[in-house]
C-alpha cells in the first residue's frame, strides 16, 4: 500500500500545547475510523508553521478525504516512492 507525505500549513503549530496537540490527534483518529482500515496514519512532525504527516492509503483522494472530514489543511500530498537512512549506504 503507498505511503503519502502530507503537508499541512498551520500557523503557530509549533507553539501548540499538549492538549492541542492531542485533540488535534484525536479528531484524526475519529476520521480514521470512520474512514475504515484502508487508511492509517504512521506519524507526524510538528514544525514552527507546518505539521508533516506520514499516512499509508490506497490513494491520495482518500488521503485528503481524510483531511478535509477533520478539517486540517493538505496543501501538499506527495506519494513517498522511497525511504532511505544511513543504512542506505551499506553494500550487501
Amino acid at each position: 500500500m503507498p505511503k503519502y507525505l502530507i503537508e499541512r500549513e498551520i500557523p503557530g503549530a509549533g507553539q501548540m500545547s499538549p492538549q492541542q496537540l492531542q485533540a488535534v490527534a484525536e479528531k484524526s483518529c475519529t476520521v480514521l475510523r470512520n474512514l475504515g482500515p484502508q487508511i492509517q496514519w504512521v506519524h507526524s512532525y510538528v514544525t514552527d508553521n507546518k505539521i508533516y504527516c506520514v499516512y499509508i492509503a490506497p490513494n491520495e483522494q482518500m488521503v485528503r478525504e481524510h483531511a478535509r472530514q477533520g478539517g486540517f489543511p493538505a496543501n501538499r500530498v506527495s506519494r513517498i516512492d522511497a525511504v532511505i537512512d544511513p543504512t542506505t549506504s551499506e553494500k550487501t
